[in-house]
């Protein structure tokens, strides 16, 4: 286990961004890691738990305790049972499936972080969620002390969330199980209408997996969601905001807004999101309310590839990040009366 003090964390983050910690601790093993987590616990040290670090967004300041970079490894395949622990990359991983015939995560390629942050986010991506096919969370409970095993039931999913990120200081993930499916080396049936479209078939069919992979993959890069060092626009976390679900009487406000601002004819999207509920773009959100692509003047920016995005074009701070982020919540709100709510971590800084 390597530690260090005064620790640089914005290596450790896809916005290369945030000031050091007072200790960084490296664990590559289970065993590992619940002895950090213990010891942090057990001197009452703040703890920040990192794995791909593409949800994170650190203050300049840094972290005054304990961030503990969890770095383990394994890759187990049974038959269509697949266990990976939580520091394996994602990306790899999924790769890796597909590689083996088997379906379910493959639409989800190309995701930055560790396989251990999916659960936490329920992370999902052109019409794929992780809570489609875990079956059981592996963890460290802190209130009780010991590893417990959750199913996919406990862990509360929902549309970006779960009970870990409810529950953000109790748990720290070890291992996630999936069940997989063999389709004869046919992906899932497709969800996700542009998915559908650019491989020239329709919502539901299913496509040899490499196809659905690699058509993601490039989807992904067009938007500036593959990470690459060269590429500022992918020097992110990824969509800075989740697509907001409205009740079916506050989408329609919102829709008479639409209307208001844009013409009679103008449609936002709209996708079903439960019983009584509405889910919109928050992508569209942005850019009708003037934020378009490549939409700023300082070091921090959105994407020039999509509007989801926000950017550090290398030179940025943290709070330049904020203050655009900032900017855009305020917009979109005086624009069209709803809130955007932010998706990745936020450390020792808000909105």
């Amino acid at each position: 286990m390597l530690e260090l003090h005064d620790a640089p964390l914005a290596p450790l983050t896809t916005f290369r961004l945030g000031g050091p910690a007072t200790r960084l601790v490296t664990a590559t093993t289970d065993a590992e890691v619940v002895a950090a987590v213990r010891r942090a616990d057990a001197d009452g040290t703040p703890l920040l738990v990192i794995g791909g670090g593409s949800n994170l967004v650190i203050g300049d300041k840094g972290f005054a305790g304990t961030a503990l970079h969890i770095a383990t490894s394994g890759y187990e395949l049974t038959g269509t049972t697949l266990e990976l622990a939580a520091g394996e990359v994602w990306t790899d991983a999924v790769a890796r499936t597909v590689e083996a015939g088997l379906a379910g995560i493959e639409c989800l390629a190309g995701i930055p972080g560790s396989a251990g942050a999916t659960p936490l986010q329920n992370v999902g991506a052109y019409g794929q969620e992780v809570s489609s096919t875990i079956t059981e969370v592996i963890a460290y409970d802190r209130h009780a002390g010991e590893t417990v095993a959750l199913s996919n039931e406990e862990c509360a999913f929902s549309y970006r969330h779960s009970r870990f990120k409810a529950e953000p200081d109790r748990y720290v993930v070890l291992r996630v199980r999936f069940a997989l499916e063999d389709a004869g080396g046919l992906s899932a049936p497709l969800k996700y209408a542009e998915t559908a479209r650019v491989l020239g078939v329709e919502a539901g069919d299913r496509v040899p997996l490499a196809e659905a992979r690699e058509t993601v993959l490039k989807l992904r890069a067009g938007k500036g969601m593959v990470l690459d060092p060269e590429d500022h626009d992918t020097w992110s976390a990824g969509s800075f905001f989740t697509n907001p679900i409205l009740t079916d009487a506050d989408f329609a406000v919102f829709h008479a807004r639409v209307r208001e601002r844009l013409g009679d004819g103008a449609q936002p999207p709209a996708y079903p999101a439960g019983e009584g509920h509405t889910k919109t773009s928050a992508a569209w959100l942005i850019d009708k309310a003037g934020f378009t692509k490549g939409y700023g003047d300082g070091p921090a920016r959105i994407s020039t590839k999509h509007t989801l995005a926000l950017t550090n074009r290398g030179r940025a701070t943290t709070e330049d990040l904020l203050t655009l982020a900032r900017e855009v919540v305020a917009g979109v709100r005086e624009a069209f009366g709803i809130t955007l709510v932010n998706e990745p971590v936020m450390v020792g800084v808000g909105l």
